[in-house]
């Protein structure tokens, strides 16, 4: 059932039970065997086990061989492990007279499959017996007197060895190089008696008897003493290399052992076996562990490697990383100092030897003091140097072996040291006595020691006391591998669909969500591909054998997955032990970092690697959401890890109630590993942030997780377009919504707090403006916010321009913007306008604005840098039907901006029914006028102008900016060539004269009325400057543009100026105020002089004015009178001087032509 109450389908899982953590995990193969018959001796037990196919050979201290079949498994059985049924029962061949009641029993079994051969090792007897029923082979021969069979060269496959198989066989003298085929053939002898382990790798081979280590050289008959089993042996002495080739040609048989193939099968079986049993004189002679130290000079003699070869700790070999062969030995360093273990003077027993090679240029040796105390391996490489470090066991080991990684078990020579685990058989002291347990190290790096418990029960005497017999567990790399399963790994690497944790998003609990329809016949069939894919995943290889009493079991690796899976659990265990948060959080941590450089090998690793980041990441994230800031110390989960899991982020985002609801599934709904729903259903429902008040009262206690969770996000949206993400188009989706989301709450609390702008809204900015994939989702988050400019940033990238002005409309017409981003809206909006193309849009929103900001929306329309042109005559009749106001806008660009006057007309007009209607309706507005005419005429000279007195004073009224741009065009500021209809003009403002004294000037001098308008100009407004003005300028106008100036063809000639400065002249002598009368009389006349005869001034001076008034203007007449009778005199000189001239040039003329005649005919 969801959080809503909805039944749900049950999934089926697997009952989990606890998860070991070790490395490696036991599984029975075969448990309390029979070993004896009934009525038989007890105390029996498994002293060597081999398997080889189907074929179970187990070795018993009663001198018996009990063969085992495997039968397959059912194949639609649950139960993949096959059953063993006892097939016979063999008692190998050994003098049973030497043999007492102490004998060993069953020492080895050495299967060679290729040559189908078994040697078998009983109480020191060697026989030979086929396979797989052990019949005896080679006529029953026996060899006695054996210590051991094997070193086989691990180095070579099966393929490569085409005449048999080469084993060496430890005798009391030496130890025989022997190849086993159809009949065996001995290679050849080398001196070295007693032997009880070897392993070889090609020509080299390391082996030990009962004191110490020593490395040879099979092919050159050489040998190199390492180190002693037992660090108190004071008599071995290590780093000599000595020439063991002193019987070599003695012990060569003549049977042309070393001729072709086909001559090897003719050498005689009593040849072989005698030669096993002889001893030669020379090695009577010697020392039994054969470890003579030469003298002195020997070692100058002995044919060593070159002195300038590099050494290193792994020796070259060929392009196989096997060395080359042949080749001498190189002396020996002795055992490092470190290695050396203190203990007491004295040891009870001997210590077995232990030989393993994890590489091909390495043997893994052991040593220490004594069975109870502490023991060392040491790492040797074919020159007999100590490599690596020392691996360090708490006790001398029983048994040992070394489990290489597959894909390193043949690294090259150069290769970095391989993967893998040594495992040893150790007694461990346990309440009071010893307890088997196999310890476990890694054998590439220095980690602690893992330990396992063998499952095997301690055994019980009379007494009810356990008792264990020190040396029966014993560990062996088999032949065989075995494939064990481990559903628990298909358990949690399969995918599962996730069921969602459903319900109300913060602040919309009344929105509930209902799961995506899933088609269930696809659902069916990818659960049955799940399942055979995990059953496939659970499969875990192993050659590994443990024994010990009467039971084997495979040692089996523990799955990765279960290995970390196993120690998440017990960190997450409610009832762990630990009481420190931060603990756990360190040690989830640490997890994490351990496999981030971790190289997958194979497909269930990389999965498994994929499950242990994402439930680690999972936790760790649940973690951040609901600790406490006031929280400290502990490891912090990063980002890059909670991206590098590979974790749908839905499922984070699914655990977050603000943000639940921008989860997408899809139709296929979402796909986990099994072993995390379990997780997610745990942290589905965490106790913090359920309602928007705690989001809103409790802000500071969240910064933290949305912080984390916004740089999760982000991190993510980088990854667009990677092919490798599944639901890629469900999971950007989401995340997009979520990051939206996320940064709107922020910004918004940030906000609404300290009336600042924050980072996320920059952010905010650049998640929109880049675009996300969940478009409709986005808007409905804008919308439910308020955050109204942002959404129209988002239509602005997907070049929506309707939805873009539309929004716009809804803030500048008062609609709630909470981000309140949309700063001077109206002029943004015709910044855009003038960006698009789209007409419609244009004349939509452009009328709309001209309606509310004439100004602004004509310039939608005017904008040279526009996309999109419009005729005059069109805009002039789209703004008469949509926006009547701007009209008048518009035509004052067109004829003051860009100087058209075909609309000067239309424009006069709208000035004119703008300032005609005000003077119609409002009494106020022509007291106003009228008051300004009062106050001009008030101000004394010198004065402005009365354009510019009424421009300084202007009135803060539409109608009276309108009046000022009447009078400009009336005045003829657009030229001489301007031309307007004054009829019309005239009988609108006949109303009106007294009020528009300025513009009946205007029309006056336009109908050539221009004493009448010098007399409005002189009397009706005192402007005097202007009167002169306009008689200068001939009446063409007295409103001309400030900054310009007259052309030449502007100007009226100067007959036309005398008449409208005598017109000027009467008016001014007629000025009421005496004062200003004769002030401004005199100055004109004084001023322009030039353009009055002076005898009709003086006629029209009144007799009373005295002459001192107009001194000016008499001295500047006389002035121009003597002026003009000297430029009279001046020129009848020239003239008279240029008619000498002439008549000069005439005579020289006719001097210089001479009389002619002009008629023939004499008189």
């Amino acid at each position: 059932m969801d959080s809503f109450g909805t039944p749900q389908p049950h999934r089926k899982r697997r009952r989990k039970s606890p998860v070991s953590t070790k490395p490696y995990v036991f599984r029975p193969l075969l448990e309390d065997i029979a070993l004896a018959e009934e009525g038989s001796t007890t105390g029996v037990y498994i002293t060597c086990v081999e398997l080889w196919d189907v074929n179970l050979y187990i070795g018993t201290s009663a001198a018996e061989i009990l063969h085992y079949v495997a039968l397959p498994p059912d194949p639609n059985a649950t139960i993949t492990d096959p059953t063993y049924i006892f097939a016979s029962r063999l008692q190998p061949t050994f003098n049973r007279s030497a043999a007492g009641s102490s004998s060993p029993g069953v020492q080895q079994i050495l299967v060679l499959p290729k040559v189908n051969k078994a040697c078998v090792l009983c109480n020191g007897t060697l026989t030979f017996y086929s396979l797989p029923e052990l019949s005896p082979a080679f006529h029953n021969t026996t060899v006695t007197g054996c210590s051991w069979i094997g070193g086989e060269n691990i180095n070579t496959s099966d393929e490569q060895d085409e005449d048999g198989q080469t084993v060496m066989i430890c005798i009391k003298s030496r130890i025989r190089l022997v190849r086993i085929g159809v009949q065996p053939q001995k290679i050849r002898d080398i001196e070295y008696p007693s032997g009880l382990a070897v392993a070889r790798r090609d020509n080299f081979a390391c082996v030990a008897d009962a004191q110490a280590y020593a490395l040879l050289d099979v092919e050159n008959q050489q040998k190199i003493s390492l180190f002693p089993i037992s660090s108190l042996d004071e008599n071995a002495a290590g780093g000599q290399v000595e020439d063991i080739s002193t019987v070599r040609e003695l012990s060569r048989p003549s049977s042309g052992i070393g001729e072709p193939r086909g001559h090897g099968r003719s050498t005689s079986l009593g040849t072989f076996v005698t030669g096993i049993g002889r001893r030669s004189p020379q090695s009577r002679s010697q020392d039994r562990s054969g470890r003579d130290t030469p003298e002195p000079g020997f070692r100058a003699t002995s044919p060593l490697r070159p002195s300038n070869r590099p050494r290193s700790g792994s020796a070259t070999g060929d392009s196989n990383g096997r060395p080359s062969s042949p080749k001498p030995l190189h002396p020996a360093p002795t055992i490092p100092q470190q290695a050396v273990l203190a203990s007491p003077s004295k040891f009870s027993s001997r210590l077995t030897p232990h030989i393993c090679s994890p590489t091909p240029n390495e043997f893994l040796l052991t040593t220490g003091t004594s069975p109870e105390e502490p023991g060392v391996g040491m790492f040797v490489n074919l020159d007999g140097d100590v490599v690596r470090g020392t691996i360090q066991f708490d006790r001398y080991p029983i048994s040992l072996l070394v489990d290489v990684d597959d894909h390193s078990a043949t690294a090259s020579a150069g290769a970095a040291q391989p993967g893998g685990y040594v495992l040893a058989s150790i007694l461990q002291p346990r309440d009071g006595g010893d307890r088997e347990v196999i310890e476990v190290q890694d054998i590439s790096s220095e980690s602690h020691s893992e330990y396992l418990d063998i499952p095997f029960p301690f055994e019980e005497d009379d007494t009810g006391s356990t008792k264990l017999t020190m040396g029966k567990a014993k560990l062996r790399n088999i032949l065989s591998y075995t494939s064990a399963p481990f559903h628990e790994v298909g358990d949690r690497l399969t995918k599962v669909r996730l069921d969602m944790p459903r319900g109300p998003a913060v602040g919309e609990a009344d929105v509930k969500s209902t799961p995506p329809t899933v088609n269930t016949e696809w659902e069916a069939k990818r659960n049955q591909e799940e399942q055979a894919f995990g059953h496939r995943l659970g499969m875990q290889s192993s050659r590994i054998l443990l024994w010990s009493g009467s039971s084997i079991w495979w040692l089996v690796r523990n799955p990765l997955v279960l290995r970390l899976d196993g120690r998440i659990d017990m960190i997450t265990d409610p009832m762990s032990t630990r009481t420190e948060v931060n603990e756990d959080r360190e040690e989830l941590i640490r997890i994490l970092t351990s496999i981030r450089d971790y190289e997958a090998n194979t497909e269930t690793e990389f999965l498994s690697l994929e499950y242990i980041r994402q439930k680690s990441s999972l936790i760790l994230f649940a973690d951040a959401l609901s600790r406490d800031p006031i929280e400290s110390g502990g490891g912090e989960l990063k980002v890059e890890d909670l991206v590098n899991s590979g974790l749908d982020p839905r499922i984070l985002l699914s655990l977050v109630p603000l943000l639940r609801e921008d989860v997408v599934e899809g139709s296929k709904g979402i796909w986990v590993h099994a072993g995390l729903t379990a997780t997610i259903d745990q942290y589905a429902n965490l106790p913090f942030a359920t309602s928007e008040d705690e989001l809103r009262q409790k802000p500071s206690r969240h910064i933290e997780w949305m912080n984390l969770v916004k740089r999760y996000l982000m991190a993510w949206r980088q990854r667009k377009g990677f092919g490798s993400i599944a639901d890629e188009v469900e999971v950007f989706q989401t995340t997009d919504a979520a990051l939206l989301h996320l940064l709107l709450h922020q910004d918004g609390q940030h906000s609404s707090k300290s009336g600042i702008p924050s980072v996320s809204r920059s952010e905010l900015y650049a998640l929109v403006d880049n675009g996300v994939d969940c478009f409709e989702r986005a808007i409905t988050l804008l919308e439910n916010y308020r955050r109204l400019y942002v959404l129209s940033r988002l239509y602005q990238n997907r070049k929506m321009a309707g939805k873009v002005l539309a929004t716009w409309q809804r803030i500048i017409q008062g609609e709630q913007d909470a981000g309140n981003e949309l700063r001077d809206g109206e002029n943004e909006v015709r910044k855009y306008l003038a960006k698009i193309r789209d007409i419609s849009l244009i004349h939509q929103y452009g009328t709309w604005l001209a309606r509310r900001n004439p100004g602004l929306g004509v310039q939608v329309f005017t904008d040279d840098s526009s996309r999109v042109r419009f005729a005059p005559q069109e805009v002039v009749e789209l703004l008469k039907d949509k926006a009547p106001e701007a009209v008048k806008v518009y035509l004052e660009h067109l004829v003051f901006g860009k100087k058209n006057s075909r609309y000067a007309n239309n424009l006069i007009t709208y000035y004119l029914d703008s300032v005609l209607q005000v003077l119609g309706t409002s009494e106020e507005a022509r007291s106003v006028l009228a008051q300004s005419y009062e106050s001009y005429r008030a101000l004394q000279p010198p004065k402005p102008t009365y354009r510019q007195f009424i421009i300084d004073n202007a009135v803060p009224e539409t109608w009276w900016q309108d009046r000022l741009r009447l009078l400009e065009l009336l005045g003829g500021s657009h030229g001489a060539d301007f031309s307007y209809d004054l009829g019309h003009i005239l009988r609108r403002i006949e109303p009106y004269e007294e009020d528009l004294v300025p513009e009946s000037i205007i029309l006056d001098g336009r109908q050539g009325r221009h004493q009448q308008a010098l007399r409005l100009l002189t009397h009706g407004l005192g402007d005097y400057h202007t009167a002169v003005n306009y008689c200068l300028m001939g009446g063409a106008s007295i409103f001309h543009p400030i900054s310009g100036s007259l052309t030449p063809s502007e100007a009226s000639i100067k007959e036309d100026q005398a008449v409208l400065f005598g017109y000027l002249l009467t008016e001014f002598l007629r000025i009421e105020d005496v004062s200003n009368r004769l002030e401004r009389t005199s100055e004109l006349l004084e001023r322009f002089g030039s353009w009055y005869d002076v005898k009709d001034v003086l006629d029209m001076i009144p007799e009373s004015w005295s002459v001192e008034l107009l001194s000016g203007f008499l001295i500047g007449a006389f002035r121009r009178l003597v002026h003009d009778k000297n430029e009279a005199m001046v020129v009848k000189a020239l003239s008279g001087a240029e008619n000498l001239q002439v008549a000069a040039a005439w005579v020289e003329k006719c001097s210089t032509t001479g009389p002619q005649v002009e008629g023939s005919q004499l008189i």
